[in-house]
């Protein structure tokens, strides 16, 4: 049997194939040739330019130049904040060695605290190498001269200069100027990332409401690195803009006749040029030093200061408020006026008690027993007879006393430049359903008629109302920064300020309302006649007492009772009273009634102002030697001197019941 047979080959159909394969991959090579010339033609000539820019650029990189933070002067050119030369302590963790061990070391040389220690650790675990770290800021001089001993010791650490925040003055200016700290994450987000290469940024007071115009622009260097980001040169540079300087209102002086007016008291005060609505001097006791904060403030400080009852750090001018007590009469008085409520001449009886017509409960007390006889609106503001603003309150109406007191200042911020001003509250039945969720009744409008129950106003708010009745019914927005300037030699820029807005358009009222605060200390029967004896000026003014609990302190000795239950004494008055140059707002915590304690104090800032009466010589400012002892005189809580004082008229002391007139 045959097998199948075996098909020949035909070497000629083979080589014809084999020739068209060799062809199409001929082709295929040559066009893959072309595309790739193709393509390296373009990078090297057509792109030649794209890509060689990209090439600088990576070898290119710029570094941030920091710019000089603005300085601030008082109006007299002093220097309340100022950048010093200082030295920080960086690490290079490349050459540096092990952290551990590192740490270790340099603690034996530097007073490194744990905050310190976090966050260059947190920090190095980011950041490369070769770029330095800042372990600690504000080395101070015996550390420097540890360090130059054991320097060898330590490859990659290095003392760096820079400027920090200083501020001369210490706590005499803490709630005014405020303090720059360290940046954190939430300043980054809010700041962006281009200003990242900031370390302090303002965290209160003026610093931080002119942040913007004080930190100035940023500039860069251009450096050129190699391969591995290291730098090699300085090959351009932008410098940067240094922050504009801001001149202040504020006296410098004043504001330490106002400090020391205040000895061992508590609280607040606020003086205003009422022809500007410029701020001459405003503080807040107790103070403290923004020292502590420029470059991280110790544990120990921070505890201290937290843990004082007596609250250094709150800012009783913007974010405090009170009821404002009898010193709302003049302005509630002015309401009457030009209402047409009252005249003038229009008299109220006072026997020494008040109802609400018709209702034989509840009575509301004048300071006299027996009443203060008929009055009249001069002899009401001079002698503080509530008995006049109980009746006076009820016939405007809880509307038109709101509409009156919103347009004297009262309820809203005064637009001060400081971040975080409250407006306060001004009593009416909205407000007593939104605070309290309870209803209004007509005793609530009585009480708010004396500036009690449920007001809260600042000294703020107080003092521009009583430099809107000092200039005859202008009402100004207090302001601080009076000027800025772009340069060391540049001229200085006044900053514009809002136009007053009238209060009053009768004059005559206006009047009135001044003739009855000049009688309150220079009249015979005035609630502050104590402060005019000895004055070459006259004074106008009005006291107040703020009652904290009830009416039952009253009836004692306020030695007697702790702090927390004694009632706060005010007073508000401008002088001289036939030209105003200076009117005021203080507010004293603890310190029982206006006439005793408030307006002897105010009488003190009017001498300071007016005849330049200072105590002591003046602020020790510039003569400071260093940072610790940058002002530390009202850190400690305040105690209220031992003295039996009688309460004037403007008290409201129990009364026994009598029949209603």
């Amino acid at each position: 049997m045959t097998g199948a047979r075996r098909p020949l080959k035909n070497a000629h159909a083979e080589a014809e194939q084999f020739r068209r394969r060799a062809l199409l991959g001929f082709v295929v090579v040559t066009v893959c040739l072309l595309g790739l010339a193709g393509w390296y033609f373009k990078l090297q000539v057509v792109d030649h330019t794209e890509y060689a820019t990209r090439s600088v650029a990576n070898s290119i990189k710029l570094r941030p130049v920091v710019p000089a933070r603005g300085s601030i002067f008082d109006r007299n050119g002093k220097l309340l904040a100022e950048n010093v030369p200082a030295f920080r302590l960086d690490v290079l963790p490349d050459k540096a060695g092990a952290s551990k061990q590192l740490i270790a070391g340099l603690k034996g040389i530097f007073e490194l605290s744990d905050e310190d220690i976090r966050r260059f650790e947190a920090t190095r675990k980011t950041t490369r190498g070769f770029r330095p770290i800042t372990l600690k800021l504000r080395v101070t001089e015996e550390e420097m001269a540890r360090f130059a001993v054991d320097r060898w010791r330590f490859p990659g650490v290095e003392l760096e200069p820079y400027l920090t925040r200083r501020y001369p003055y210490g706590d005499l200016f803490g709630h005014v100027i405020g303090y720059v700290g360290r940046i954190d994450d939430k300043d980054v987000e809010a700041m962006g990332e281009g200003l990242a290469a900031l370390t302090h940024t303002g965290k209160s007071g003026l610093e931080r409401y002119y942040e913007e115009s004080l930190r100035g622009r940023i500039g860069y260097e251009k450096v050129e690195t190699n391969v591995e980001g290291r730098a090699l040169r300085t090959v351009g540079r932008v410098p940067a803009q240094a922050g504009h300087d801001l001149r202040l209102s504020v006296d410098a002086d004043l504001q330490y006749a106002m400090t020391q007016a205040f000895g061992e008291l508590e609280g607040s005060a606020v003086a205003l040029d009422p022809r500007s609505g410029e701020v001459l001097a405003m503080v807040s006791l107790p103070s403290y030093d923004p020292n502590l904060f420029v470059n991280g403030i110790s544990h120990a400080d921070f505890k201290a200061l937290n843990e004082n009852p007596s609250r250094p750090q709150f800012n009783r001018l913007v974010l405090g408020g009170v009821a404002p007590g009898s010193t709302l009469k003049p302005l509630l008085a002015l309401a009457g006026l030009d209402s047409g409520v009252r005249k003038p001449e229009d008299k109220t009886l006072s026997t020494g008690m008040f109802r609400l017509p018709g209702m034989s409960g509840r009575g509301w007390g004048d300071s006299h027993r027996g009443g203060h006889g008929w009055t009249d609106v001069r002899k009401s503001i001079a002698d503080s007879v509530n008995t006049y603003y109980y009746r006076l309150a009820l016939d405007l109406g809880v509307q038109r006393f709101d509409s009156y007191l919103t347009r004297y200042g009262f309820g809203q911020p005064t637009g001060i430049d400081l971040i975080g001003e409250i407006g306060g509250i001004l009593p009416s039945p909205a407000a007593k359903l939104k605070l309290n969720k309870e209803r209004w009744y007509p005793g609530d409008l009585v009480n708010s008629a004396i500036g009690q129950g449920m007001w809260k106003v600042t000294p703020l708010q107080l003092a521009r109302g009583t430099a809107a009745l000092a200039d005859n019914g202008l009402l100004r927005r207090p302001h601080l920064v009076a000027a800025q300037r772009s340069a060391y030699d540049a001229p200085w820029e006044p900053l514009p300020q809002p136009q007053p807005v009238r209060i009053s358009e009768h004059p005559g009222n206006v009047r009135v309302i001044q003739e009855g605060m000049e009688m309150t200390v220079n009249g015979p029967g005035g609630t502050a006649r104590a402060i005019s004896v000895g004055a070459p000026y006259r004074m106008a003014g009005k006291t107040g007492t703020a009652q904290v609990v009830n009416r039952s302190a009253f009836a004692v000795n306020p030695k007697s009772l702790p702090m927390h239950r004694r009632h706060r004494a005010l007073f508000i008055g401008y002088a001289p009273a036939e030209n105003p140059a200076i009117a005021v707002a203080v507010m004293v915590e603890g310190g029982g009634y206006g006439g005793s304690t408030a307006a002897p104090i105010a009488r003190k800032i009017f001498d300071a102002w007016l005849l330049k009466k200072m105590p002591d010589g003046g602020p020790p400012g510039e003569a400071m030697p260093g940072l610790g002892d940058a002002g530390n005189t009202r850190i400690s809580v305040g105690i209220v001197p031992e003295a039996s004082v009688s309460p004037p008229a403007d008290a409201v002391p129990p009364v026994p019941a009598v029949t209603r007139p």
